[in-house]
């Protein structure tokens, strides 16, 4: 991969990992204010089910981050868009939809075939 693209990835990768930090921060700040605050019985039912799933959701963003640092190493160790299972280049416009994506397109199709299979 050229230093154009690489330098490419490389923003676009720390602008989503900066996103993500942001708002996991943002999040913190509104469980600690809703927690302090005297909530009626029937609002906390409510308010926990929101909790529950912003928690989901944080825990999913919390994957999505690990992924992003993992493909920021591989861009330090010149790996980055390179399937892991074939070898092979991943394509430009698969990194560009999925930049922490780790295999290419026929390598992944090919791993959710099997996958329904055993599921």
């Amino acid at each position: 991969m050229n230093k154009m693209l690489k330098a490419h990835f490389e923003a676009l990768l720390k602008k989503q990992l900066e996103d993500l930090l942001r708002q996991s921060g943002v999040f913190l700040t509104e469980l600690v204010a809703r927690n302090n605050k005297e909530i009626e019985y029937l609002d906390r039912a409510s308010l926990e089910s929101d909790q529950s799933m912003k928690l989901r959701i944080r825990s999913r963003e919390n994957r999505l981050i690990k992924k992003i640092q993992a493909a920021l190493k591989r861009l330090e160790n010149d790996t980055f868009g390179i399937c892991e299972s074939c070898g092979e280049d991943i394509s430009l416009k698969r990194l560009e939809a999925r930049p922490v994506t780790t295999k290419c397109i026929a390598c992944k199709t090919e791993e959710e075939k099997l996958e329904l299979q055993i599921g």
